[in-house]
């Protein structure tokens, strides 16, 4: 088969390229031309070198796939929505308007666990309904994209499979372990509510066997699915492990969630106030995932995909905690 894959030099589809080689599947990726592109010429990918608003490279690239993982996307907490759609929305309608009536196998939309209303989830499977309106840009885009690119499945038959993961986690992920790290280091770390909820972790490799079961299931055609690593993880037990093999304080401040909403409100329309560019430290995006407790079924998964969860947590965390140490010693 030939994959050709999006965001392949980010931290989730650069895990996908790996796998293709491994499988010996023909890899091909669309790559901004200011990116990184070493660790792709090395596992002899075909690179397509521009922008996803390009049409003409888009449509080009897709000619030679038979499947498409498009995980390229904008991520954040802050910032005018606006902003996020033209990457999660706009670049995605270009993708699919070149993949209509080109006879591939399938194309899996990387979301996000995100998209579900913003509150304690207890079990939540697919049957539950999106909200309309998300607080924040990325939210909100990646709920827009999931209904633009399941129109294309309905109106003009592009193979779509919806893939739901939580916090994904793993080696190579310069974004939001660090600001973990740095942010126990720094004292500024806390557990709304007490820290006893779900964190709907998943490790990367747990999700990359995800992708290519979603590519390979003929059921998985117009469907979405959640994706955890299927074990309860307590976000004090993700946080504190972290900051034991670090050699870290714990976080020890533990407000009444209702405290923290509050402040978390006052935070976010000061920052709105003076037009801020940067996130402020209390905002709802960080609220949701260090105060709700975010347990989400994936039995969908298993049972329509065979999708297994093949490395449990504590082997997950102790590889991963491992590749920082070693790798990004400033960030440890």
């Amino acid at each position: 088969m030939r994959y050709l894959i999006t965001g392949a030099t980010g931290f989730v589809g650069g895990h996908v390229a790996e796998a293709c080689v491994r499988k010996e599947q023909t890899l091909s990726a669309i790559v901004r031309p200011s990116s990184e592109t070493g660790e792709l010429e090395k596992l002899g990918a075909i690179l397509y070198r521009g922008e996803l608003s390009d049409a003409k490279l888009v449509r080009q690239a897709v000619t030679e796939a038979d499947v498409v993982v498009h995980c390229a996307a904008k991520v954040g907490d802050w910032g005018p929505v606006d902003a996020y759609r033209q990457v999660n929305v706009e670049c995605l309608r270009v993708l699919l308007d070149a993949c209509k009536g080109q006879g591939l196998s399938r194309f899996i939309h990387m979301s996000s666990l995100g998209v579900y209303p913003s509150r304690h989830h207890n079990g939540t499977n697919e049957t539950m309904p999106l909200p309309s309106r998300h607080r924040d840009g990325y939210s909100q885009s990646k709920v827009e994209a999931e209904q633009l690119a399941l129109h294309y499945y309905q109106e003009f038959g592009v193979p779509v499979t919806i893939l739901r993961p939580g916090f994904i986690y793993g080696p190579r992920d310069r974004t939001v372990m660090p600001r973990i790290i740095q942010g126990l280091r720094e004292g500024r770390l806390r557990y709304p509510g007490g820290g006893e909820g779900a964190l709907n972790t998943i490790f990367v490799d747990n999700l990359v066997d995800a992708v290519f079961l979603a590519a390979e299931k003929d059921e998985a055609v117009g469907q979405a699915y959640n994706l955890t690593d299927g074990e309860f993880v307590s976000k004090r037990k993700f946080i504190e492990t972290i900051a034991n093999t670090m050699g870290l304080p714990h976080p020890h401040l533990r407000p009444p969630l209702w405290l923290a909403w509050i402040v978390t409100w006052f935070a976010e329309a000061f920052a709105k106030m003076k037009g801020a560019k940067e996130a402020p430290n209390f905002n709802f995006t960080r609220l949701k995932f260090m105060g709700y407790s975010l347990d989400f079924s994936i039995q969908k998964a298993m049972d329509q995909l065979g999708y297994r969860p093949r490395v449990p947590f504590e082997e997950a965390i102790g590889e991963t905690m491992d590749w920082y140490k070693k790798n990004m010693p400033l960030a440890v």
